[in-house]
């Protein structure tokens, strides 16, 4: 029985506290790369047991491969979420795959929780000729139907849009209505109840996959503007360019209380982040965080941290991000959203040399993707962003690997420290070292769930 009284029969649950009190994540999924390694086999997902009373602890307990070599598996996204959770009609059960490089959509049959399997593919061949939309990115179930943010066209330029599929998995075409100007496309999040959808830029194809280029920015080839949506109305309603402070708006965060209009979004290469929400007049935007820059010998530019991920507590709390370059993650309490407070930090490998080890264990990388447990106690974090990049900011991690770590966080008075029981190499992988990126639960996350 739900919290409302009626009969829960779909996925999910019926609001963010009903979440919190969820039982404790036992397997958790990431992606992983053989994309950019020299390794001639395909991504794949890896299941990793999170258990802590499982003799299989802190392993990979199992590895569904996709069935094309060089995809580049980067985010992922449920069929189904808490949005419906009232339709009896509704299950997640599929987990979509999208490859960056190919456009190929894999998509896995999660049954059984600790072996997925493949479903069937949407070929990126298929997907070009009728849409002419190219580099699958962020996925959100919407409802009944499931929306895909695009980075680029066919041919790899900008803007892209979004991929609208049906509950069948079948392309349906494109999902909105208009863009207005919109230059270049990354990840969304959509608050119904608001009539908001939020998206952000990165870079066209073309711009990206080759690697980071400095000049590219002066070029104007990196995006600094996020865009608010109608959502019913499918089009892009006002833009934001935040200018210097804003170059390259990655991650898109809303609370998850689907009343509030608050919400984030970082700057990577800026190193800002970015409080949003509805007044009298509109949406107010401001600045409430700012990373140093470090002068570092060697490095061409005052070094920014490079935040590449950000996510949201459950309980609207908490708000951690990862300082890619730096080689920290920071947790503060955003109870106040225009006056965020630090709460914690920790150092996980980076290019500063505040890390150089982890439990015993040197870290070829830095913190990148984030995921929290549902109950906001444990963090957990992988450490390559892509693979191009990876090869240029870190090119140790080509034949050594990447790793998956767990934090733990103290959710009354804030703080971050390194679970030292918990620690999966994949350097040592049975084809090779491979990297890992996005992360999911079977129950859902924070990174996924929306409330209508």
């Amino acid at each position: 029985m739900s919290e409302n009284g009626k009969h829960c029969c779909g996925p999910g649950y019926t609001s963010p506290q009903e979440a919190m009190r969820a039982p404790r994540e036992k397997l958790l999924y990431t992606v992983a790369l053989y994309t950019g390694t020299g390794i001639e086999a395909p991504d794949y997902l890896a299941t990793v047991d999170v258990d802590p009373e499982s003799p299989t602890y802190s392993t990979v307990v199992h590895r569904t491969e996709m069935p094309t070599i060089g995809d580049e598996l980067h985010h992922c996204g449920w069929n189904a979420c808490s949005s419906c959770h009232d339709d009896p009609t509704k299950k997640r059960q599929y987990l979509i795959m999208p490859g960056v490089r190919t456009t190929n959509l894999n998509i896995l049959d999660m049954s059984d929780e600790r072996a997925p399997k493949l479903h069937k593919v949407i070929s990126g061949d298929e997907i070009k000729a009728k849409t002419n939309l190219s580099a699958p990115h962020t996925v959100h179930c919407l409802g009944s139907d499931i929306i895909i943010s695009m980075l680029g066209d066919a041919k790899g330029n900008g803007p892209g849009g979004f991929l609208h599929l049906d509950e069948n998995l079948d392309v349906v075409g494109h999902w909105e209505n208009e863009l207005n100007g919109m230059k270049f496309n990354y990840d969304f999040w959509y608050q119904p109840r608001h009539n908001m959808m939020v998206s952000s830029e990165w870079a066209a194809p073309n711009t990206f996959m080759p690697g980071f280029d400095l000049e590219d920015v002066a070029r104007g080839k990196y995006g600094h503007s996020i865009h608010f949506w109608d959502f019913e109305g499918k089009r892009v309603e006002k833009s934001v360019d935040l200018g210097e402070e804003g170059l390259i708006p990655l991650e898109v965060r809303f609370h998850h209380d689907p009343s509030s209009s608050h919400g984030f979004v970082a700057a990577a290469l800026s190193s800002n982040v970015f409080h949003w929400h509805k007044n009298g007049a509109g949406v107010e935007i401001e600045k409430v965080i700012d990373v140093p820059t470090v002068d570092v010998p060697g490095f061409p530019v005052p070094m920014p941290s490079l935040i590449t991920d950000i996510l949201i507590s459950m309980d609207d709390r908490f708000l951690y991000f990862s300082n890619w370059l730096h080689g920290d993650i920071r947790q503060y309490d955003i109870s106040d959203p225009s006056n965020p407070r630090l709460t914690g930090q920790v150092w996980l490998g980076g290019m500063l040399g505040k890390a150089p080890e982890v439990n015993g264990r040197k870290i070829y990388g830095a913190p990148q993707m984030l995921q929290l447990s549902l109950d906001g106690k444990r963090l957990y974090c992988t450490t390559s962003l892509f693979s191009t990049w990876d090869n240029q900011f870190y090119p140790e991690m080509k034949s050594k690997g990447g790793c998956l770590v767990q934090i733990d966080c103290d959710t009354e008075k804030g703080g971050l420290s390194i679970n030292p029981r918990f620690f999966v190499d994949f350097g040592q992988e049975p084809k090779g070292p491979s990297r890992c990126h996005e992360m999911r639960y079977p129950g859902g996350d924070v990174t996924s769930d929306i409330w209508l």
